[in-house]
């Protein structure tokens, strides 16, 4: 347990946090409006369907006010890198921020789903309260309409024909109902669009139907201002156990006068205007660096249609492992791709390698294979660079590195910067060793790496340090010389060398890769951290885009 703690214990303390916020809210606001005297009146028509709609709406704005922080990537790498009390551990949360952003996507879909449902059966008493004859309070209280000294419960009402009557007509035809489908219709195309499979195969509609959330948000602020939910208003106090069965007497006797209601103020522009003026001025300053000129430094078309851009750009600084977002408008002008950094920041330039996968990479690497040699490319704006786990690498006594297939390409900008950092007598590195795994089935389109690799392992043995980097490549069909493995790493096996080898040390484990692989890893560093503060433990990192 205490090993599992070491890696996770932070993430859970957040997430019991954040959980723990979303049920109070539910159970507060579900007991304010079961119990609370203002709404009695409303609960007798709506029953227990009004307390299952508003609790579950404060849930929704309390996540709706979360859901746009995590894809704040400026405000996430000012975060990261530039205040001193955001250690190593609170930056490993703020590389989960995708994680965190689904995760508040799910609520709210499930909140929306209660709060629709319920609000169904809301809509669907209010249009039976008007012809329950049975029912004297109900009739009494359906009857009550704007004039000088009341105000109406019931918002189906001034109905003229038997077809405006129906709950349908009610829901298209009223500020809360309209905008409540409009809501509802974008946050289903949102969630479906984001599915693994659409965004692999399908980038362009993932990316295009995202963007629905502008949408769901301005739907989301107006929706309250309908005002359908209403509670009583009256100056004084009423004693509903004694007027309710008074309703022909309202506004007769001085204990029951006439019954007053009100909705509203809505207040989810409360919760969600400061996040909203956050993420504006993240649109700004992404506008602000898309109109700044790059050029291209080199354009490079590697074997297996591999793409390597050399880019420059005023004022751009890099860490190891980070990435940037990519715009090129001769292929669409508002889609952007991210792309880790294959350069090191001892480079004045930063670049990327660019694999074929989806109809936007064969665009761009189509545009480039025409240009004449030595030309510059197209126009190409550049959003970055964004902070990553990759970035942590040197906090380390010794790290082990961890790429599959394209995972790979962060772990080229660290070797490079360590080659560079190599090229200086004495350079400065808490890092003593580095473990590096590549796992890999097509490996011709990482020819380009196989020859870093080379050129690294030759400068430490020059330098008598062959003992810094430890690699292994777990390839198949393919085998220059290098120290070529066949299948997948035995996991257990390389731990428990790690861990002899370096008895004493923090080992920061770093992963670009699939998810599967991750969960794997995770619980190999907790399995071989040792409890004892003084003997090795292991921190998992993962690369999230």
């Amino acid at each position: 347990m205490a090993n599992w703690i070491i890696n996770n214990g932070l993430t859970a303390f957040i997430l019991v946090v954040w959980m723990a916020i979303n049920i109070f809210l539910f159970v507060w606001f579900y007991f304010i409006y079961a119990l609370r005297e203002e709404f009695f009146y409303t609960r007798h028509i709506l029953g227990d369907a009004l307390a299952w709609a508003r609790a579950p709406a404060a849930v929704l704005n309390f996540n709706c006010m979360l859901i746009l922080l995590p894809v704040c990537r400026n405000l996430l790498s000012l975060l990261r890198g530039s205040f001193v009390c955001c250690g190593r551990t609170m930056r490993k949360q703020l590389d989960k921020n995708l994680s965190f952003h689904k995760l508040v996507a799910y609520m709210i879909a499930l909140m929306t789903a209660v709060h629709m449902i319920a609000h169904l059966f809301n809509v669907e008493r209010y249009n039976e309260n008007r012809r329950d004859t049975s029912d004297e309070l109900g009739m009494a209280l359906a009857e009550l309409e704007d004039s000088h000294n009341t105000s109406y419960l019931n918002p189906i009402r001034n109905i003229e024909t038997d077809a405006q009557q129906t709950p349908t007509y009610f829901v298209f035809t009223s500020i809360a109902g309209i905008t409540g489908v409009i809501i509802t219709l974008s946050l289903i195309l949102i969630i479906t669009s984001s599915m693994e499979v659409i965004r692999r195969s399908y980038f362009e509609v993932f990316w295009y139907t995202h963007h629905l959330f502008v949408i769901f948000f301005v739907g989301l602020v107006i929706h309250g201002v309908g005002y359908i939910v209403r509670k009583q208003i009256n100056d004084k106090p009423l004693n509903t156990d004694f007027c309710r069965t008074r309703s022909s007497e309202w506004g007769q006797i001085p204990e029951c006068p006439v019954p007053q209601f009100s909705g509203g103020p809505a207040q989810t522009w409360w919760w969600v205007i400061g996040p909203m003026i956050l993420y504006l001025c993240e649109r700004v300053l992404r506008f602000i660096r898309y109109m700044q000129a790059v050029t291209y430094r080199k354009i490079v078309m590697h074997p297996s249609k591999v793409l390597e851009l050399q880019l420059m750009k005023n004022g751009f600084k890099m860490e190891v492992g980070q990435y940037v977002f990519l715009n090129c408008p001769a292929i669409s002008p508002l889609e952007w791709h991210p792309f880790t950094m294959t350069s090191a920041p001892e480079e004045d330039f930063f670049a990327v390698h660019i694999r074929s996968a989806g109809d936007w990479t064969e665009k761009l690497i189509d545009i480039m294979q025409k240009l004449p040699e030595g030309t510059q490319g197209p126009k190409m704006g550049v959003d970055g660079p964004f902070g990553t786990a990759s970035e942590d690498v040197f906090d380390y006594e010794v790290s082990m590195l961890v790429g599959a297939g394209i995972g790979v390409t962060p772990f080229a900008s660290i070797l490079k910067s360590i080659w560079y950092k190599f090229k200086i007598s004495n350079p400065k590195l808490r890092t003593r060793k580095i473990y590096f795994y590549w796992i890999c089935r097509e490996t011709h389109a990482f020819e380009w790496f196989a020859d870093l690799l080379q050129v690294l392992e030759r400068e430490m043995e020059e330098r008598g340090m062959a003992d810094f980097l430890t690699y292994k490549l777990y390839l198949t069909g393919w085998d220059q010389g290098h120290k070529t493995h066949y299948g997948r790493p035995a996991w257990d096996k390389e731990f428990e060398q790690v861990r002899k080898e370096n008895p004493t040390s923090v080992v920061g484990t770093f992963l670009c890769g699939p998810s599967v692989l991750a969960t794997v890893l995770s619980k190999k560093c907790a399995k071989y951290s040792d409890v004892d503060p003084r003997k090795t433990k292991f921190y998992f990192n993962k690369e999230n885009f």
